[in-house]
């Protein structure tokens, strides 16, 4: 009799342990749930307020073609019916025989000019630039904003420009391409968010 007693103590006191360490497992499977998820939220992988989705939208967004500013917008009769400048290009076949472009044309003119030497050569050049990009007028501001930026890492990548590239037309689409991504990286690393599509010349001398 006296073993039967003293043996339900110790049932009573595992059960009580198996009771405790299942509670504490739920509580782990539970915190880590919720830390997994606030991790996934701070790491963009799930949409929240302050990032992912809502983010994206609140950045430049793509302007459809519709919605480009035109030149003639501004002049008389530019939305015509009919006179001078003013006719219908309804049906009218596209240059090449494509549509263009689906996204508008965003354009912004540096005033300043840039001057560099060329890599090693006695000769300079002198170039104006002006930035195209698909996106709203964001974009242009935060191109005005950083110019000092972009001015110095323009005039980094003209340094670099042999006098092949200045002579030749693949050697100046190239130049183009390389001061596009030169601005982008500006952009990129001072707003998180590029944007320029493409550069063009306005003016470009070789001395």
């Amino acid at each position: 009799m006296s073993d039967t007693k003293a043996d339900k103590p110790e049932k009573k006191k595992g059960g009580m342990m198996k009771i405790l360490m299942l509670a504490g497992a739920a509580l782990l499977l539970v915190g880590g749930g919720v830390g997994g998820a606030l991790y996934a939220m701070n790491a963009g992988l799930f949409g929240s307020a302050h990032g992912g989705a809502a983010a994206a939208a609140n950045g430049p967004q793509l302007v459809p073609k519709a919605e480009e500013k035109r030149a003639s917008a501004t002049k008389e009769g530019g939305h015509g019916e009919g006179g001078e400048g003013g006719g219908s290009h309804e049906g009218l076949p596209t240059p090449e025989g494509h549509g263009g472009d689906k996204y508008a044309s965003n354009y912004y003119a540096i005033e300043k000019e840039f001057t560099s030497n060329l890599q090693d050569s006695v000769h300079f050049i002198q170039v104006g630039v002006a930035i195209s990009t698909p996106y709203d007028d964001r974009v242009l501001d935060n191109i005005k904003t950083h110019e000092i930026a972009i001015r110095s890492a323009v005039l980094l990548a003209l340094g670099e420009t042999s006098e092949e590239d200045v002579f030749t037309a693949e050697g100046k689409k190239a130049i183009q391409q390389r001061l596009v991504k030169a601005i982008n990286a500006v952009l990129q690393q001072k707003e998180g968010f590029g944007g320029v599509s493409n550069v063009y010349f306005t003016n470009f001398i070789v001395q």
